[in-house]
């Protein structure tokens, strides 16, 4: 698994947490120093059968200093991910990788149904 996350993040904390406590293996990327790549991301959402905005930090600073509100409901897809891509501020975090599941934020219940699919 990897999880993708931003360590003074306190969502991020819980979800890391979470999965230390049930013994989960997986490596860690900081998502500001080393946000996802362009092609990362648009795998991921492909893969994960998720709405884009479900992989936009919508409650972050940056997104409202940019005012990106109505500006993203003009873009395309590929716009948005080529936009967010590059500041891992701007990416909803944690996310949460694995061979068959990619998660977004942090729900304790998900991650327990993604766990019980290991």
């Amino acid at each position: 698994m990897l999880f993708i996350y931003y360590p003074k993040c306190s969502t991020c904390q819980k979800a890391k947490k979470f999965l230390d406590s049930h013994n989960i293996k997986y490596q860690e990327q900081d998502i500001k120093s080393n946000p996802p790549t362009y092609e990362e991301l648009l795998n991921y959402y492909q893969k994960s059968n998720l709405p884009l905005k479900k992989f936009i930090n919508t409650s972050g600073t940056l997104y409202r200093q940019l005012n990106l509100k109505d500006k993203i409901q003009k873009m395309s897809d590929e716009e948005i991910i080529k936009l967010i891509s590059p500041n891992g501020m701007l990416i909803k975090r944690p996310l949460l990788i694995s061979k068959n599941n990619i998660l977004t934020g942090f729900k304790e219940e998900e991650y327990k149904r993604a766990i019980e699919n290991l």
